[in-house]
């Protein structure tokens, strides 16, 4: 049954965790760009393309900033309340912390499992979408501006210098154009005057040149006899193709294949088929070495427990070798080492391959559950934080926030790469925040429900005044 409490609880808390998860949302979604920002300038990308990069990006980062965004607006919200002395008169009428905690509890789980099936359903078809466009941008040839004095070589096979521009923009002056053609000498064309325009479809660029010259060089490097031909023109039409400058799309298939591109269920059946990789590649060991090392097959078979005719005993193995065939002998089985040597590192290479294919899986199936518990485990730090510090506004707990989510973030970063590199199980990697953070905070949900002045700097100096007394009067009496 919902109560006047839960309603004042929720009123307050909705307000702040709208602002404070836009907000989050916001700052991670620059820190995409500012990350790509070398890749982005300069590539002539329409408005829509940017509106749609950035709505993929900001998708990617919501299971992120859920949880920062609790943890903000959860202190927010209590400490708004114990700054009012609302907080007081709630405990003083009886109701536990725990009490008048429980409809936001209840709101974290909703949004726990709402963060899941984000990260399950949607975040996939986000990553693959933002991939293969953050692909496209990334080898889309920079927008094309030829610029005044400036030798501008990104159109393929040409070399084109402006000397100057009129206001119009299309209006050009002493044109040179270098024909890159790999032949004995580049052909080249100068003009005094000229117009250039684009076509309506985007896909050329037009000079129109008056009172020029066109000269080439025909013949080939091998020979002296060529061929040297000067044109001159009044007007002359030269067309360049723009295509490459146009953001071509890939299509998204070519990304699937990524961990992060796929659901719970789908990581399960990929973790299937990568199978038990240390008992496949024993097989696949025994199957391969028996053709160099053919005493391998004898290896689990009863013929040592057989009764064996008695053998002449020998202190090396050389003895048992004639000597006209011991040079023999010993080349064929150096060569079977070698061969037997060279597969045992293929079989490493390709095992370490699908160890770390295997890694990525597992990483990215407990990252989806990993985020959504720590919606939980950001709420349990900063409800309890809120009512102790009892500090309303941005001020007091952005600061704590930031600093806590600063340690959630580096405990994810960390937890990650140990577990990419196999210095940890994945489980303590990808968990590894929510086993140092849950227990800060059941510690503070305790120090709250006893009032405790954890954060109250009086507190501690009337604690440190009142030992610095008690060692003075120690020393007087001594």
């Amino acid at each position: 049954m919902v109560k006047k409490l839960d309603i004042l609880i929720l009123r307050s808390f909705i307000g702040p965790f709208l602002a404070t998860f836009l907000i989050s949302l916001f700052v991670l979604t620059m820190q995409f760009f500012w990350l790509y920002i070398d890749d982005l300038v300069g590539k002539g990308l329409d408005l829509s393309t940017l509106a749609y990069l950035t709505g993929l990006v900001a998708v990617t980062w919501v299971p992120l900033a859920l949880p920062l965004g609790l943890l903000l607006s959860s202190i927010m919200t209590f400490g708004n309340l114990g700054e009012t002395f609302e907080l007081v008169a709630i405990k003083s009428s009886g109701i536990p912390l725990i009490r008048f905690m429980q409809p936001l509890f209840i709101v974290t789980v909703i949004l726990s499992g709402i963060a899941f099936l984000f990260a399950n359903n949607i975040i996939p078809v986000a990553n693959l979408k933002l991939n293969s466009l953050k692909y496209d941008i990334i080898v889309k040839k920079p927008a094309f501006d030829i610029k005044e004095g400036v030798f501008y070589d990104k159109i393929e096979g040409y070399v084109i210098k402006i000397g100057k521009k009129d206001k119009d923009d299309s209006t050009i002056h002493n044109v040179i154009i270098y024909e890159r053609n790999f032949n004995l000498q580049d052909n080249f064309m100068v003009a005094e005057s000229g117009v250039m325009r684009i076509t309506p479809d985007q896909r050329f660029m037009e000079f129109e040149l008056h009172n020029g010259w066109n000269y080439q060089e025909n013949g080939t490097r091998f020979t002296t006899n060529t061929e040297f031909i000067r044109l001159g023109f009044k007007n002359y039409k030269k067309e360049f193709d723009l295509s490459s400058f146009k953001l071509n799309r890939t299509e998204d298939s070519l990304f699937k294949y990524d961990p992060k591109m796929l659901s719970v269920r789908q990581l399960d059946n990929a973790i299937d088929s990568l199978g038990d990789l240390p008992s496949i590649y024993y097989k696949r060991a025994q199957r391969e070495l028996s053709t160099y090392l053919s005493f391998i097959k004898y290896a689990d078979s009863a013929w040592p427990s057989q009764k064996q005719p008695a053998f002449k005993k020998v202190k090396s193995y050389d003895e048992l070798i004639p000597d006209s065939l011991k040079s023999t002998m010993y080349d064929r089985y150096l060569s079977m080492l070698n061969s037997s040597r060279s597969l045992v590192d293929l079989m490493a290479t390709d095992y370490d391959a699908r160890s770390e294919l295997l890694r990525k899986h597992w990483i990215e199936l407990h990252r989806k559950f990993a985020l959504s518990f720590a919606c939980l485990v950001l709420f349990m730090i900063g409800a309890p934080l809120g009512s102790i510090i009892r500090k309303g506004g941005l001020g007091t707990p952005l600061i704590t926030a930031i600093a806590f989510f600063v340690v959630f973030n580096m405990l994810n970063t960390f937890g990650e790469k140990f577990a990419k590199t196999g210095e940890t199980s994945i489980f303590i990697g990808m968990w590894l925040s929510a086993l140092v953070l849950v227990p800060i905070g059941i510690f503070l949900t305790y120090k709250a429900m006893r009032d405790s002045q954890l954060f109250n700097k009086e507190f501690y100096f009337r604690m440190f005044k009142k030992k610095f007394a008690t060692s003075t009067q120690q020393n007087n009496n001594s």
